[in-house]
């Protein structure tokens, strides 16, 4: 059976070798990769620009986006009907072709981020590195720690006034070098798209531009998202264990970092969501005024096919509700965080509007395809390009996250009691 028959339905007039070959797993690709994006711009705007209200997520941010890392690839591998030969794209890089230059901005980029962590966390490492080795009765647990510590310090012991200085330093070089690489790693996504010539909905020079504006709102949104639920836990935690370790003090504490953080964090996004939208409505103004030979079918599937995922879904809920939300004054944990939900549920969509939306009408500009998402794996394709492989390629960051939060602190030591 030909890939794309199973979740195929054609309508009217459509060729025979027609089918919707890019299927969710290419809806995660850019939806993905720009998360890791806005994530690292997020963390960048206190480590370059210095805004110190963001001091409390810039390195939880950091440390998300190097997790969310590996799952920008994983889309790509699962699509692929060789999945092994994707490793070609890094061992050989080159330009000939935008996927080809992925090579050589991924490696870029998570050289930018894994350097700029170490210097972050290297007085940690360290630090950790001298109190195991002085312990004199260790555990299994301390000698595999004081192991991974030694190994993570790459020899590099000073931590003097000088030492910091000059790690403080290099963070900041990396951090301001990375923010054009990270937009480029999903902005070339944009472009991948916006240069097929053969599809009337894909061929704009505002799709890269887009891409990326929406990839920081995403990435900005997935940090609050985060960051909320993770303060939820370390209240729970701490109103547990109050008797014993924490103080009322402490506790307000918290619950005060919390908000100021993410009442700073949301004036970003909101910012960046209206930038976002107003260039979205600007390629639709711009495609309506010119009205090329393509523009009846594409108002067809624009104002009718996918009417409802686009106006309904995308605009309504995944944008104006959120801006509302955010708009309104004194907002809350609880408000917030029902805003970055739907700001990344409408990213989602635009995603999904671009990638399925784009391929939903016949090259005869006579007939139409419509999507049907696998929910249950019957095969080993409905496996990866369906509900589940959706649904893990998202979830694999997290446990990353959780994972590498184990070895690099994601708040900073005025936040850790």
């Amino acid at each position: 059976m030909v890939h794309g028959a199973v979740w195929t339905v054609k309508e009217l007039f459509v060729f025979p070798n027609e089918f919707i070959y890019w299927a969710i797993q290419i809806v995660m690709y850019p939806f993905m990769t720009g998360l890791v994006a806005g994530a690292f711009v997020l963390s960048s705007l206190y480590h370059v620009f210095g805004i110190q209200q963001l001091k409390g997520i810039a390195r939880f941010a950091l440390v998300l986006s190097f997790a969310l890392l590996p799952a920008a690839m994983l889309p790509l591998v699962l699509h692929l009907q060789q999945p092994f030969r994707g490793i070609e794209v890094l061992m050989t890089p080159h330009f000939t072709s935008a996927i080809a230059a992925f090579g050589i901005v991924f490696s870029a980029y998570f050289a930018i981020v894994a350097s700029e962590l170490w210097f972050l966390y290297r007085k940690h490492w360290v630090e950790q590195a001298l109190l195991l080795r002085s312990k004199p009765h260790k555990t299994f647990k301390d000698r595999w720690s004081s192991g991974t510590y030694r190994y993570l310090t790459l020899g590099s012991y000073d931590i003097g006034e000088d030492a910091q200085r000059k790690d403080g330093k290099a963070i900041k070089i990396l951090a301001a070098a990375g923010i054009p690489v990270a937009l480029f790693l999903h902005g070339y996504a944009g472009f991948i798209f916006g240069s097929v010539k053969a599809n009337a909905l894909w061929m704009t020079p505002l799709m890269p531009v887009i891409f990326i504006m929406s990839a920081i709102v995403s990435g900005i949104a997935l940090c609050m998202l985060t960051y909320i639920v993770t303060m939820k836990i370390r209240k729970f935690r701490a109103r547990r264990n109050q008797s014993r370790t924490y103080s009322r003090e402490q506790l307000e504490d918290i619950k005060g970092a919390e908000i100021d953080v993410i009442k700073t964090t949301s004036r970003y996004l909101l910012f960046f969501l209206v930038f976002a939208i107003s260039l979205e409505l600007l390629d639709l103004i711009f495609r309506g005024y010119t009205a090329v030979k393509s523009w009846d079918v594409l108002r067809s599937v624009i104002y009718g096919k996918d009417f409802v995922d686009i106006f309904i879904l995308q605009y309504g809920i995944g944008n104006l509700i959120p801006l509302i939300l955010f708009l309104l004054p004194r907002l809350s944990i609880r408000r917030a965080t029902i805003g970055a939900v739907l700001v990344l549920f409408g990213v989602f969509m635009m995603r999904w509007n671009v990638v399925i939306g784009g391929q939903a009408f016949s090259l005869t500009f006579a007939g139409y395809m419509h999507y049907a998402l696998p929910m249950i794996p019957r095969s080993l394709d409905t496996l990866k390009e369906g509900l589940v492989g959706a649904l893990g390629v998202f979830v694999f960051p997290f446990i990353l996250f959780y994972l590498y939060s184990k070895i690099m602190p994601i708040f900073g030591p005025k936040e850790t009691y």
